[in-house]
């Protein structure tokens, strides 16, 4: 297959990032007209914008099995659709619990995540710079723990909201780098996304039933929010991400998703009047600068 210019990569990049950014939107959107904010509802906004995106990409799996593909690329594929789903039950909680601006922030601290786990994976060695990095990204991360305790009326409860995002920035580094090894071992970004994402909503499928919750009697609205973020965030922006990997290092292709932030909290800020804190801006502002210098280390190592 021929690799794509640096250009197209970047584009692509650019429509995953917008796409994504839409995420935080829908997911407030939902807890909003359904006011029933916590664990039980993101379990079903989580497993269910996965199940309708594994529901339109079933004809990806027609002849699927390919002899030549490799049974490791089949396992790490596997591990990437847990994280996944752990990604989803952690990151769509945290909104529950903690605003827009700190927990799509926080959520994309996953270059220093990718660089640890790189690290302790695959024996890569951290540059002084990627250090230096994470260490200010740290930084940043606590100002805006900070930030929401001090308060903020979108911070029901920001210590269990912050770590969720944590968690779930932990959960998106691991989906992306065994996501790069499932394609670089030969899954072709088709194939892979259609068992990732289908793994992960028979994983989360269950978990609304045994919260008691299920997946009837919402409000219409909420199930035409599920399908835009299985259409938009899910195929459009993570379906991006993927292609991405497979051409250049996951390191990189988090540094374009340190937008989406940005993009999430000016929607917040329109949509929901949703202004962050000083502390949390100061914080976003140090936190980002550290990832970029992070990313930057590993680039040049």
């Amino acid at each position: 297959m021929r690799s794509p210019s640096s250009w197209q990569v970047g584009f692509i990049l650019s429509l995953g990032v917008l796409a994504i950014s839409l995420s935080a939107i829908f997911i407030r959107l939902s807890i909003n007209v359904a006011g029933t904010p916590g664990f039980e509802f993101s379990l079903f906004l989580g497993s269910s914008r996965l199940i309708v995106a594994a529901f339109l990409l079933l004809p990806a799996w027609h002849n699927f099995h390919d002899k030549l593909v490799p049974p490791d690329a089949y396992y790490y594929a596997m591990g990437s659709g847990l994280a996944l789903a752990c990604h989803f039950a952690t990151w769509i909680s945290s909104l529950s619990f903690t605003s827009i601006a700190a927990s799509t922030t926080l959520v994309t601290t996953t270059p220093v995540w990718v660089s640890l786990i790189s690290r302790i994976w695959f024996q890569e060695k951290l540059t002084k710079t990627t250090v230096i990095g994470i260490i200010i990204a740290l930084i940043g991360g606590i100002s805006i723990a900070v930030g929401d305790i001090q308060g903020t009326d979108q911070a029901s409860n920001p210590i269990l909201g912050n770590s969720l995002a944590f968690l779930g920035a932990v959960m998106a580094s691991l989906y992306l780098v065994w996501g790069q090894q499932a394609q670089i071992k030969g899954l072709t970004v088709k194939r892979y996304i259609a068992l990732v994402y289908t793994l992960g909503a028979l994983l989360l499928f269950p978990f609304p039933f045994i919260m008691g919750s299920g997946y009837l009697g919402y409000p219409k609205s909420v199930y035409f929010y599920v399908l835009l973020m299985a259409v938009f965030p899910q195929l459009f922006g993570h379906t991006s991400f993927n292609w991405a990997v497979r051409w250049i290092s996951p390191t990189l292709v988090t540094l374009a998703i340190l937008f989406e932030p940005v993009g999430s909290s000016f929607l917040g800020f329109i949509l929901f009047g949703e202004v962050p804190s000083l502390s949390v801006l100061v914080g976003a502002t140090i936190l980002l600068l550290g990832v970029t210098i992070a990313v930057l280390g590993a680039r040049n190592k």
